[in-house]
């Protein structure tokens, strides 16, 4: 087996990055030549493929047999059978097949669980080019090993973990690891400052990264699962998969259910055996009955339909869900670890100032969409109206090498071709209404001086349509304010060459440090004729930095920022309403973080503490869970840090929510208890290890999704406070007849139980789980994680208020009916017609006592009329098909014999209408005045 240890014997990818690049080839025992073919064997043997490897899994038919196992399948299973005991094997059936049902869809819904790993694969290129054996070659990238000399370019996607050695102008696009999507430069250089974070040095590259431009030659590392991005695999691979905090409610609930029903079974078992002196197989059957009775067998099923309607409604708002019960733990969010570019921003970079020594000048509009103005103090100009403005952003265009890509089939929007830091500058001399492409039509490019990390500066040098003081050949600058303003003698102000003073750099760096302190970005511009310079060679090819940059022409500060998405402070204003806590983590620098987290709401305190990847390294895990009690923000991490923030939130008691797109935020995502992932420039990585995908990237979706979310908490509760309504009606009459001692005969008969809660209750209780969220819903606090679905609160009303009022409009029928037959002092039936006519009468109660029922359950506070008595069509349906059930049950002669029925006269039909209307009337009072108690004590709506 081989060793799949770092290859190179060294503690971290990071030490080699502080090493000469003789020091590295020396640690790695490799040369500049690279390794013979039969190294690289030996080396294979021993380190492995470089590969990412995939877990093995569950067995399939584990996963298939867990779905009808759990503990409500088991009650359900053991209800079924009660049934069959009862000598109903059609009702038997029937709740059997609600199990199969739901445990079908159940696995069906976990065979689309996570394929992280085959993402991953994907991710990293088939071939790679290597110096072996003294020569360049193309290998499999599977055959990579530690010490190979790989090369790289433009366009590469990189194979495995390596210290750069040479290279000519490289950026490499680092978003996959960071989820920043700004080229990054890299050099050679040794490195010197050991505080950085592994993806801020500058001379290592890294595998899942892509080449934006240039070239570079540099020495393997670490490879498969010990690169970077293998790391992220095994962080994503190795979490087992735990219960949603609903699939753990539903669990307890089970447990509560069942501890009640087999309670109430055992009584009425021993009432009935020993006070009613029935035979012990007829209590036996009697107390199975009831048992069955206060079986939730609609419960899943009215989950899975609430979860589904929730899903759709979801889904017309942008957020798609690949798992049901994850709808529900975002409605249960207390803390959302959201990412920055591109879910809070835009991630479209955006010039937003021109600053020139004469003015400062607005750029409104935002994205890469060329739609927006310039103004200065309020008045609207474009290049004609300044020749500063125009000579500043045709300069900074010329010297860029991005470009702005206009919509297409499959890119809905403009997109960038390049540095977006450098694209933007183009759209911004766009809104002055230059045509960019006549300017560089007019003035063409004859040389390039490329940026590199010790100037922090490019240079272009061109031949201008139009002579510039009196020059056709001119050099364009534009890189870091500081270096650049340094390297001006002179400035450019209202048309005019001028001494640039210490005053005037004193303007400028000014200038630059409030805009940094706002979080923006700012690029310095500058320019210099050559025709008439001194020391100018005639050459180009002569042409070097240390001649063209110097003596230049200071122009002015272009001032850029991704800004905010304009729905996202709503969002996050709502989110604190709905006390739900939103932690920036990101790849991004502090300064900018901080000034995006203060622009849209996310932190209000003056200073909040920004914690770097670095720092964050150094804290304990009490130490971190003290600084997340506080307002913070976290920058520049990594994936593994990220990770272990969502780890900690989450043993002090939260439900946390994570957003992300690259694959650094695999780990996050699916450690999480919510993942949330970006539809539009999320990796497929991010998609896999997510719950939720946002179809428009926007944060704000978010928001729509938790509403929804908590709905279905709500209506879940709602599905079980009407169940137990009836179940309390059920049980009165049972326990009429075992405190009369058998005088009075039972009043509803096993299998009446068996058909309210199999027959009639079960289409009003979905309609119940598909009802809309109700208003000020997002103004209570997220439910606490170790919240029961059933709640003292629902067991009183469920039983003691509900329940019982039911159970006395019952009871009063079945009194009614014999009275109505007998006389009021006459004896009960206990058989024939009469007494099939009164337990009719009881059922009848019950089911049209549950109409009403049905209707005071859609809400909470709310008066039914005022959210519309008929708008929830599925109640609706359900409430016309109880009452034709019920006739049927009544009407048909088969049905009678088997559930002991009667036709009813036409006064047992006036007394059976008028129940709804007695129970919505006596419940629309009690929560008239429990909006009264609210509006006094300033209360929200909480179920009650």
């Amino acid at each position: 087996m081989p060793d799949k240890t770092n290859a190179t014997d060294v503690k971290t990818t990071d030490d080699l990055a502080f090493l000469t690049p003789g020091e590295v080839f020396d640690r790695v025992d490799s040369k500049p030549q690279g390794l013979s073919s039969t190294e690289a064997e030996q080396r294979q043997t021993k380190y492995g493929k470089n590969q990412i490897e995939g877990k093995k899994g569950e067995p399939l038919w584990i996963k298939f047999l867990k779905n009808f196992i759990s503990t409500m399948a088991i009650l359900l299973w053991a209800g079924g059978a009660v049934a069959f005991f009862s000598g109903t094997p059609e009702l038997g059936i029937a709740i059997w097949l609600v199990n199969i049902i739901n445990g079908l869809f159940s696995f069906f819904q976990e065979s689309k669980a996570s394929k992280a790993t085959d993402a991953l694969k994907k991710m990293l290129p088939t071939y790679s080019r290597v110096i072996r054996d003294g020569t360049e070659q193309q290998i499999n990238a599977i055959d990579l090993v530690p010490g190979d000399v790989m090369l790289v370019e433009e366009g590469d996607r990189i194979s495995a973990d390596a210290r750069l050695l040479e290279m000519t102008d490289l950026q490499v696009n680092q978003s996959a690891l960071t989820g920043e999507s700004n080229p990054v430069r890299k050099s050679p250089d040794q490195i010197v400052d050991k505080d950085l974070s592994r993806f801020e040095l500058k001379n290592m590259i890294f595998a899942g990264t892509t080449v934006s431009s240039g070239n570079g030659k540099a020495v393997v590392s670490a490879i498969g699962m010990q690169t970077e991005f293998g790391k992220i695999a095994n962080l994503t691979q190795g979490m087992k998969e735990e219960k949603s905090p609903l699939e753990k409610e539903l669990d307890k609930l089970t447990k509560q259910v069942s501890i009640i029903a087999v309670s109430i079974g055992v009584l009425f078992f021993f009432g009935a055996w020993l006070f009613v002196q029935q035979p012990v197989a007829s209590a036996f059957i009697f107390s199975l009955g009831m048992i069955v009775a206060f079986i939730p067998e609609g419960l899943l099923p009215t989950v899975t339909l609430s979860l589904a309607m929730a899903v759709q409604r979801m889904a017309k708002e942008h957020a798609l869900m690949k798992s049901l019960n994850a709808v529900e733990t975002l409605g249960s969010t207390s803390v959302i670890c959201s990412d920055k570019t591109g879910t809070l921003t835009q991630n479209e970079m955006t010039v937003n100032h021109v600053w020139l020594p004469g003015g400062e000048y607005l750029v409104n509009g935002q994205g890469y969409a060329p739609k927006g103005d310039v103004t200065l103090n309020g008045k609207t100009v474009t290049f004609r109206d300044s020749s500063d403005l125009e000579l500043t952003l045709s300069a900074a265009t010329l010297c860029s090498n991005a470009r702005i890509l206009p919509p297409d089939d499959e890119h809905p929007r403009y997109t960038v071709l390049g540095d977006p830091t450098e694209a933007c500058l183009g759209v911004a001399a766009q809104k002055a209404k230059i045509d960019i492409d006549q300017l560089i039509k007019d003035d063409p490019r004859i040389r390039e001086l490329p940026f590199d990390s010790n100037r922090k500066r490019m240079t272009t040098i061109h031949n201008v349509k139009t002579p510039i003081d009196g020059n056709k050949r001119i050099a364009f600058v534009k890189g870091a304010p500081k270096e650049t303003v340094e390297l001006c003698a002179t400035t450019r102000e209202n048309g005019q060459v001028r001494p640039l003073t210490d005053d005037d750099r004193k303007k400028i760096m000014a200038a630059n440090d409030d805009y940094a302190r706002k979080g923006l970005r700012v690029l310095a511009v500058a320019y210099r004729p050559l025709d008439h310079a001194d020391g100018i060679p005639k050459s180009m090819t002569q042409y070097t930095p240390e001649i063209i940059e110097k003596d230049m022409i200071f122009l002015g500060l272009c001032v850029m920022a991704d800004p905010p998405r304009v729905e996202v402070a709503a969002a996050v204003k709502k989110c604190r309403e709905a006390n739900i806590r939103i932690i920036m983590i990101t790849g991004d620098y502090g300064l900018t973080a901080e000034s995006i987290a203060k622009r849209i709401g996310i932190v209000e305190g003056e200073n909040p503490r920004v914690v770097t990847g670095f720092e964050l390294g150094k804290m304990s895990d009490d130490e971190l869970k003290k600084a997340l009690a506080d307002e913070i923000i976290f920058a520049r991490v990594a994936p593994e840090q990220k990770y272990r923030v969502v780890t900690n939130l989450q043993e002090m008691g939260k439900v946390v929510a994570v957003t992300g797109d690259g694959v650094n935020d695999a780990p996050a995502l699916k450690k999480a208890d919510i993942g949330v992932a970006m539809g539009i420039t999320g990796t497929d990585v991010a998609k896999e290890a997510a719950d939720m995908i946002l179809t428009d990237d926007n944060f704000a979706s978010i928001v729509h999704a938790v509403e929804e979310g908590r709905a279905v908490f709500d209506n879940i509760r709602k599905f079980l406070t009407y169940i137990f309504n009836s179940n309390m009606a059920e049980a009165v009459p049972s326990a009429f007849f075992l405190f009369s001692r058998g005088l009075i005969a039972l009043p509803l008969t096993v299998m009446q139980i068996l058909s309210i809660d199999l027959g009639t209750d079960m289409l009003p209780a979905l309609g119940l789980g598909t009802e809309l969220p109700e208003p000020g819903i997002m103004e209570r606090p997220p439910r606490k994680h170790n919240e029961s679905l059933l709640t003292k609160g629902i067991v009183v009303k469920a039983f003691f208020w509900y329940g019982m009022l039911e159970a006395v409009l019952a009871m009063v029928a079945y009194f009614y009916a014999n009275w109505n037959h007998t006389g009021f002092m006459g004896p009960l039936a206990s058989s024939g017609i009469i007494y099939r006519q009164a337990t009719t009468m009881t059922l009848g109660a019950i089911i049209f006592s549950q109409i009403g029922n049905a209707l005071n359950g859609r809400t909470n506070r709310e008066s039914i009329f005022k959210v519309g008595i008929f708008k929830n069509k599925l109640v609706n349906i359900g409430i016309v098909f109880e009452m034709c059930l019920f006739a049927v049950l009544s009407y048909t002669p088969f049905l009678q014999g088997l559930f002991n029925t009667a036709p009813l006269a036409p006064t047992d039909w006036i007394y059976l209408v008028c129940c709804p209307f007695i129970v919505v009337g006596i419940e629309e009072t009690r929560k008239a005045w429990l909006r009264h108690r609210d509006r006094e004590h300033g209360k929200g709506g909480e179920l009650a």
